[in-house]
């Protein structure tokens, strides 16, 4: 098991990499993206995570069809008509998010809620040069995503009292403790960093 920093920062060099990515090689990484989910049991994380995005894909899309310059779609429109390489444009883009969702499908099935919060824990070392806790702000988060979630999980249909829910601030938990797993960072995790920085390099160029 590699360390939670370590697999957070790959995730974030991989993102990176996806934005240098012509369409042909995109399309190869999005099949194996697509393939390891499945593989690792993270393709119901996947389909959650592109439902609850749908929107922002379908908004992604429309907004580079309708305002980028170009050739366009269906000429009686003229300029309201979506143009040819705004698709083009939007398509490229929407593979991109969604290869990146992928991989993050992948990070969050291989990371529990713990695991998560070690590594941004870790992450956050350089805060303390900054005079910010990075303990604090671990604290914060773990009880951020865990309200998150327990609202996310609300299914009633009442909308009106989920709503109001919600927006109920929480009861005061002064014996809730939340504990942070440190785990010590090896050479193979170097190894993995390695990796993505040469995955990086080599999409740049």
């Amino acid at each position: 098991m590699f360390h939670p920093a370590a697999q957070i920062l790959t995730w974030l060099l991989l993102v990176i990499t996806l934005q240098l990515l012509h369409p042909v090689p995109l399309l190869i990484c999005g099949l194996l993206l697509l393939v390891a989910a499945c593989a690792h049991s993270a393709a119901k994380k996947l389909h959650t995570l592109m439902r609850r995005t749908r929107w922002i894909l379908f908004s992604l899309l429309l907004i580079y069809a309708c305002a980028t310059p170009g050739e366009p779609l269906y000429a009686p429109l003229g300029a309201f008509s979506p143009t040819l390489e705004g698709v083009q444009g939007g398509l490229l883009q929407l593979g991109r998010l969604l290869c990146a969702l992928a991989a993050l499908s992948l990070l969050l099935t291989r990371l529990d809620t713990q695991q998560l919060i070690s590594g941004l824990y870790t992450l956050a070392w350089p805060l303390r040069f900054f005079g910010l806790s990075r303990e604090r702000i671990a604290v914060r988060l773990a009880l951020t995503l865990h309200y998150a979630e327990a609202a996310l999980q609300d299914t009633a249909n009442d909308w009106r009292a989920s709503v109001e829910r919600m927006m109920t601030p929480p009861a005061a938990d002064a014996q809730r403790e939340i504990e942070i797993p440190i785990q010590s960072i090896t050479p193979r995790d170097g190894l993995l960093l390695a990796a993505g920085c040469v995955t990086l390099a080599l999409a740049w160029l």
